[in-house]
C-alpha cells in the first residue's frame, strides 16, 4: 500500500518537473519580451497558466499512474500507451525553451501542432484502457486548442527578426 502511494505521487508529479524546469529557465523572458508580442484580445493573463498548468500537469500525471497500474507496469502492452505520454510530454517540455528561450515562434508552432497529434492520438489509446485517464486528459485537449490557436496568432502577428536582433 505504501508503495503504491509513492508510485502515485511520483507519476503525478513527474510532468510538474519539466514544466517547472521551463518556466525557471524562461521567467526572464516572459517580462522582457513576451508582454511586447502582439497577442489577440482573448489571450489568457499571465497569471492564469500556472493555475492552468498545475492543475493540467496534476491531471495528466495521475492519469499516467492509472494507465500504468492498469496494464501491470512497463510490461510490453504499456510501451505504446506510455510511450505517447512520454513523447508528448518531451514536446510540451520542449515547447516554452523554444518559444521564450530561441523565440523561435515557427519552431514553437511545429511542435505545439505535433504535440496535439500526439495528444489526440494518446487519449484514444487511453480510453480503451481507463476511461477515467482518458477523460483526465480532456482539460488538458481543451487547453492546448487555446494555445494552438494562440500560437499561431503571435506567429503570424509577430513576424520573426533575423537571427541576432534580440532586443
Amino acid at each position: 500500500q505504501g508503495r503504491m502511494w509513492a508510485y502515485t505521487a511520483g507519476f503525478t508529479v513527474l510532468p510538474h518537473v519539466g514544466g517547472f524546469l521551463g518556466w525557471f529557465v524562461n521567467r526572464k523572458e516572459i517580462p522582457l519580451w513576451y508582454e511586447k508580442l502582439k497577442k489577440p484580445s482573448w489571450c489568457p493573463s499571465r497569471k492564469v497558466f500556472p493555475v492552468a498548468w498545475t492543475v493540467l500537469y496534476t491531471g495528466m500525471g495521475y492519469a499516467s499512474y492509472l494507465i500504468w497500474n492498469d496494464l501491470g507496469g512497463c510490461s510490453s502492452k504499456a510501451i505504446i500507451p506510455l510511450g505517447l505520454y512520454g513523447a508528448q510530454l518531451v514536446l510540451n517540455w520542449a515547447w516554452p525553451p523554444l518559444f521564450f528561450g530561441a523565440r523561435n515562434l515557427k519552431m514553437a508552432l511545429v511542435d505545439i501542432l505535433c504535440l496535439d497529434s500526439l495528444v489526440i492520438g494518446m487519449t484514444c489509446s487511453w480510453y480503451r484502457i481507463n476511461k477515467v485517464a482518458a477523460l483526465l486528459l480532456v482539460p488538458y485537449l481543451g487547453w492546448l486548442a487555446m494555445a494552438t490557436c494562440l500560437t499561431i496568432r503571435i506567429w503570424k502577428d509577430n513576424p520573426e527578426q533575423k537571427p541576432g536582433k534580440r532586443e
